[in-house]
């Protein structure tokens, strides 16, 4: 390579603030993973019936179950409702990452990132 740093980067002095600004932007990627994690998301669905909290980090933190809707004849139904409440909580928590996510980067797809 050419004495000076790469082509089209000036000599080192652009090669400086393109490594400033990447070193911000991984900054910002912790901070905003760091703030994902600690959120929660919730769901509820059933009229109420059964709510459901995930964390960031796609954990299970939480479910309250009305008591009314307990049936012990009707055990499948509770499931369903429940597996439901997971399942939309989860995508809650996906949606806004990769929300946040487009945000950080502008619109570009980088992989792995998330």
């Amino acid at each position: 390579m050419a004495k000076g740093g790469f082509p089209n980067f000036g000599g080192g002095g652009n090669m400086n603030n393109l490594m400033k600004q990447a070193q911000k932007f991984q900054k910002q990627m912790q901070d905003m993973q760091s703030e994902l994690e600690n959120k929660e998301f919730s769901a509820t669905v059933g009229g109420g019936a059964v709510t459901v909290i995930v964390n960031g980090k796609k954990q299970l933190v939480n479910i309250k179950i009305k008591p009314e809707v307990v049936d012990p004849d009707d055990v499948e139904m509770l499931q369903d409702l429940i597996l439901t409440a997971c399942n939309e909580a989860l995508k809650n928590a996906e949606d806004e990452t990769a929300s946040e996510m487009k945000k950080l980067t502008g619109g570009l797809n980088i992989p792995g990132m998330f």
